[in-house]
């Protein structure tokens, strides 16, 4: 398949600098944004995870969150391997090598189901978590630049909303097809030890999890064939630059870009502890079924795609990173009232934290990258990184809940990291390049370019 370089370069480097969208790169912009849906597909069927190998390993809240430690420390391992990938071969090098780890780490759910063994879904879901960082390395900045630099939040943020409709279907997927709805009363597992039939139940509920990972993840490979097939623009940073290859020590001199990489930390571990947690939660202090609670799940990411597509086009009024202040101070109370009101009250307030966590990855990504040049792929490395905070942060609230013995109180742990969010919301403007020191590498495909790589 072609894409028109030439055109899009020309119109975006000389045209209105509101432009959002690529103009004549529109093919290659919707396949892109296909990649958002399909992670989104997969990031949080690990909340639905947590909840079944709890179940089918009789686990603590504590080691079911290795869920989300083994995925999200994918993150941490693969994210500057990647950049150095991009670094010599370009981005879609990255996001081909993306989907083949993403996928193939899917399919690894079938011999990982025939050993019933925690452990070997555990490496499992670190190749995906390897996969999905090696995607969002390349695709999060690639969308960043793919036009004009004073439009990057909009235009992130609006390829980020397709990825709360994947994790929608995710979501929607996996109660559907790996919550059996059987929930065993103590009576029933004790009459069921005692005729022999437990562990046959336990291995039935563990084998559910596999035909939706290895449909998942024979689409995610086809779609790496597709996308192989694709020809990339060259960024201006890549051409004024010889290559664009950039340097770590170069980082050092951007503290906005550093207080980007922690604010993301914050942000990642608050979101997906909240999340992983809510069916626990839900089950601790409520009397609704695990398929009802992934119900309230999905409500979470239904608030969260509508936050991103209401809040979008308010950041062409109001500053992202002001929004971004107020939706961390917004999220600060909610956590309290979780806290406090254990129970459907802090049920709602949870669900009702994904309006304001909508806007949050996408608009701390693009302000962190404003003025990198040819260092953008590097920054979007650590910037990746920083999502290990989803490994940290759900460990952090399952050890709060096991000394506790409340999920309630371990809510404390995403309330921090909103505060964090908060804070780097309301003084990030300050840290931000100003358009005179702001590298013009950083800006969108280049004038009269049409390469590919």
């Amino acid at each position: 398949m072609q894409i028109s370089g030439t055109r899009a370069a020309v119109e975006q480097g000389t045209g209105d600098e509101q432009q959002v969208f690529p103009v004549g790169m529109m093919t290659l912009f919707v396949l892109v944004t296909v990649l958002f849906f399909l992670w989104g597909m997969s990031n949080n069927l690990t909340d639905i995870l947590v909840q079944q190998f709890k179940k089918s390993f009789e686990l603590s809240q504590f080691s079911a969150q290795l869920v989300q430690f083994a995925n999200f420390m994918g993150y941490f391992c693969m994210a500057i391997p990647a950049a150095l990938v991009m670094r010599k071969w370009g981005y879609r090098a990255g996001m081909v090598m993306g989907l083949v780890l993403f996928g193939g780490g899917m399919v690894m759910f079938w011999p990982a189901a025939a050993t019933g063994a925690y452990v070997p879904f555990l490496c499992a879901l670190f190749a995906v978590g390897c996969g999905a960082s090696v995607l969002e390395t390349a695709a999060n900045p690639f969308m960043a630049q793919f036009g004009p630099a004073a439009t990057s939040e909009r235009r992130l943020n609006f390829a980020q909303s397709f990825n709360p409709p994947g994790t929608i279907v995710g979501v929607v997927i996996g109660a559907r097809f790996i919550f059996s709805g059987v929930e065993l009363k103590p009576a029933q597992v004790t009459a069921m030890k005692a005729a022999g039939t437990y562990t046959l139940y336990l291995h039935n509920e563990l084998l559910r999890v596999v035909p939706t990972y290895l449909a998942l993840g024979t689409t995610v490979l086809l779609f790496a064939v597709l996308l192989s097939r694709m020809k990339f623009p060259q960024m201006r940073g890549e051409a004024e630059s010889g290559g664009g290859e950039g340097s770590f020590g170069a980082l050092l001199h951007y503290p906005h870009f550093w207080l980007a990489v922690a604010a993301n930390f914050c942000n990642v571990g608050a979101q997906i502890s909240t999340w992983s947690s809510l069916i626990p939660y839900m089950k601790q202090y409520t009397t609704v079924s695990e398929r009802t609670a992934a119900a309230y799940l999905t409500a979470t990411l239904v608030a969260l795609m509508v936050g991103r597509f209401v809040t979008t086009p308010l950041m062409k009024y109001i500053s992202p990173s002001l929004l971004l202040g107020l939706y961390g101070g917004a999220n600060v109370l909610l956590m309290v009232v979780a806290i406090l009101r254990p129970g459907m009250t802090g049920a709602v307030a949870i669900v009702a934290s994904a309006f304001f966590l909508s806007i949050m990855f996408p608009t701390i990504f693009a302000l962190g990258l404003k003025g990198l040049g040819e260092n953008t792929k590097l920054g979007g490395s650590f910037l990746v990184m920083a999502i290990v905070g989803g490994a940290i942060f759900p460990l952090a609230l399952g050890w709060i809940a096991r000394s506790t013995g409340s999920l309630a109180l371990g809510y404390v742990a995403p309330l921090v990291g909103f505060v964090g969010v908060a804070v780097y919301g309301f003084i990030a403007r300050r840290f931000q390049p100003t358009p005179g020191n702001t590298n013009p590498d950083a800006g969108p495909i280049a004038a009269g370019q049409g390469h590919a790589f």
